[in-house]
C-alpha cells in the first residue's frame, strides 16, 4: 500500500510516484465527484507519453489515447452513466481489459464482475484543508 498526501499543484510529482508504484495496468479510481480522478488520470497519461488527452469520457464512456513515447494504448473509462453492467459488455469493455494496455477506470463499482482480480485501486479523499489523500493498493 502506498499513501500520498498532496495538493493539486503537486499533481505531476504524484503521477510519477503512482506510476512507479503500480504493479498492474488496470487501475480503478474510487473517489467522490470532484475529488480529482480525471485530473490525476490526465497526469498519469501524460507521464506515460500521451499528449492529446482532452477530457473525461463521460458521454462516450471510453476514450482511447496513444503514448507518443512508447506507442502504448491508454484507455480512460468513465462509467458514471452506465445503467447496468450489460452495457459495459455490449461496448466490449472486457476486451479492452484483456488487451494488456493501460486501463484507467472511473466509477468501477458499476462493473464489479468485469474487473479482473489483478488490478490496482486508487482511493482519493478530499481533506479538510483541500489537500488530497491518495491510497494505492495493488491487488
Amino acid at each position: 500500500m502506498t499513501e500520498i498526501i498532496y495538493s493539486l499543484k503537486d499533481i505531476k510529482e504524484v503521477a510519477k510516484k503512482v506510476i512507479n508504484n503500480l504493479q498492474h495496468k488496470i487501475v480503478l479510481f474510487n473517489a467522490p465527484m470532484g475529488a480529482g480522478k480525471t485530473t490525476l488520470i490526465k497526469e498519469l497519461s501524460e507521464y506515460i507519453g500521451v499528449k492529446d488527452m482532452t477530457s473525461s469520457p463521460t458521454f462516450s464512456i471510453v476514450n482511447e489515447y496513444k503514448s507518443e513515447t512508447t506507442n502504448e494504448r491508454v484507455y480512460h473509462f468513465d462509467l458514471y452513466r452506465l445503467n447496468d453492467e450489460e452495457e459495459a459488455y455490449d461496448m466490449g469493455m472486457d476486451e479492452y481489459l484483456d488487451s494488456n494496455n493501460w486501463c484507467f477506470i472511473e466509477w468501477p463499482e458499476k462493473t464489479p464482475t468485469i474487473i479482473p482480480d489483478e488490478h490496482a485501486e486508487i482511493e482519493i479523499e478530499i481533506l479538510e484543508n483541500g489537500d488530497r489523500k491518495l491510497v494505492l493498493r495493488n491487488n
